[in-house]
């Protein structure tokens, strides 16, 4: 590269208040680092005689190809933040990129001028649980990374005889809300009805079905056999085998008979697994409720009584944790949205959400809905302020105990002698360096009562 050649747009910036977020900045820049991307943050890329405040606006103006907004109030408050926000703001016009600002939610913040219509991705409830939708997100937009080079600054070393908190060069375990797919059919298959059918009843049949059926072009595509697809559509018309698809080559290159590019493709598969996943859950007791965009399950009376604890851990690490109380005068009831993605391998990625109801005798009436729908957000709002990052990884934990019974894997239909083998425990993701940062609680911080009475109060949310 000559001497007038710009510098490549190749970094991620890490926007962050002095010294409100080094201990935020110091967890979150090595391991992006580790992961190939090349890292600007003020405690670990400026040497030391460096002009601090020009070197991190030209950092930003020249290089930057993404910026990393640390965002809590007093941190969006200081008056380096409001200026970087500012310059930002003008490079996502200039770059052309509306996503140029990734604001990465450390507490819950007021909107500022700049960011206001931006989505944030949530560190508040676990710094590991932010990572991974963070590098999902950088993936997503093809931020540059380079893997094969991948390296640790090494002004970390500088920064830590500065006082700071060590980076230690061992191995970390996260915990993630990750479930691996164990097993999948290796084929999907496209039919075509063998004679006269009826497109408007090959539809209505499909949506019924126990498992997912997917209409497409003149035919059906399914995981389901000949006979077991024929049984199903008994009523409609009989089908013939027209194609067999290899499932991996069908997601990994489109399908040119069916005119079907890549992401098409593997839109439909996981649109077939979302399918699975509901019908599993319905067969189980749990209920539906439609949120704003997507679809959660949640505990039922069915599966547990209000103020029942249900146990999970590992052998002699057992803990319980509540999936249905009363708190502020309502019942939750804790759920998740599952969503199923294919890279880097096939899983299922797991919101946790919690729905409200009235109470209604001794148990919960029918959830919030209709004209009454905006107390969903307002009480998840004040009744879940409070609960704690390991507080929302139990329940996640006992629910996935509960929907599992006595097996270590959830079995989601594909059809009647196919499906999904789906871990029933999260992943644990391994980070090459780790800190001396906590990124859990100790065991006696852990929740003491199945409720989230007693907890300070907090303000409601507009």
């Amino acid at each position: 590269m000559s001497d007038t050649e710009p510098a490549p747009r190749d970094v991620v910036f890490i926007s962050k208040a002095t010294p409100l977020d080094n201990e935020f900045a110091l967890w979150l820049a090595p391991r992006l680092e580790a992961a190939g991307y090349k890292v600007f943050a003020d405690i670990l890329s400026l040497e030391p005689g460096d002009r601090w405040r020009k070197s991190v606006t030209s950092a930003l103006q020249s290089r930057a190809i993404k910026m990393l907004l640390c965002c809590k109030d007093d941190s969006l408050s200081a008056d380096g933040v409001t200026e970087e926000i500012e310059i930002a703001s003008d490079l996502a016009k200039s770059l052309n990129d509306p996503k140029f600002i990734i604001p990465l939610r450390l507490k819950q913040f007021q909107k500022v001028f700049g960011i206001a219509g931006l989505q944030y991705i949530d560190f508040e409830r676990g710094w590991a649980e932010g990572l991974d939708m963070l590098l999902d997100a950088l993936r997503r937009q093809k931020v540059p990374r380079y893997e094969q080079n991948a390296a640790i600054n090494p002004n970390w070393e500088v920064f830590r005889r500065r006082g700071a908190i060590p980076l230690l060069r061992e191995p970390e375990r996260l915990t993630s809300n990750w479930l691996r797919i164990a097993q999948l059919p290796d084929v999907l298959r496209y039919f075509e009805p063998s004679g006269a059918s009826d497109r408007g009843a090959l539809e209505a049949t499909a949506t019924r079905a126990a498992y997912p059926v997917e209409v497409r072009a003149n035919g059906v595509l399914t995981f389901a056999t000949q006979a077991e697809l024929e049984d199903t559509f008994s009523q409609v018309c009989k089908f013939r085998l027209v194609r067999e698809f290899q499932l991996t080559e069908f997601v990994e290159n489109g399908c040119e008979f069916l005119e079907l590019k890549k992401q098409d493709a593997s839109n439909i598969v996981v649109a077939m697994f979302k399918t699975a996943w509901m019908r599993f859950c319905l067969a189980r007791g749990l209920i539906k409720y439609e949120f704003s965009n997507a679809l959660g399950f949640h505990v039922s009376d069915r599966l547990a009584k209000i103020g029942e604890r249900i146990s999970w851990g590992r052998q002699g690490e057992n803990r319980s944790s509540a999936l249905r109380n009363i708190a502020k005068g309502v019942v939750w009831q804790y759920g998740v949205t599952a969503l199923p993605a294919l890279w880097p391998f096939p899983h299922f990625k797991l919101k946790s959400r919690v729905l409200f109801a009235p109470v209604s005798g001794n148990d919960a009436g029918d959830p919030f809905d209709g004209k009454e729908k905006k107390k969903q957000t307002r009480y998840r709002k004040t009744v879940c302020k409070g609960w704690r990052n390991k507080q929302w990884h139990g329940r996640l934990l006992a629910f996935l105990e509960l929907i599992s019974g006595d097996s270590s894997y959830l079995k989601l239909p594909l059809s009647p002698s196919f499906g999904i083998t789906l871990e029933a425990s999260p992943l644990l993701f391994t980070s090459p360096v780790s800190t001396m940062l906590p990124d859990e609680l100790a065991d006696e911080q852990e929740e003491a009562d199945v409720t989230t009475l007693g907890r300070p109060e907090p303000e409601d949310e507009e």
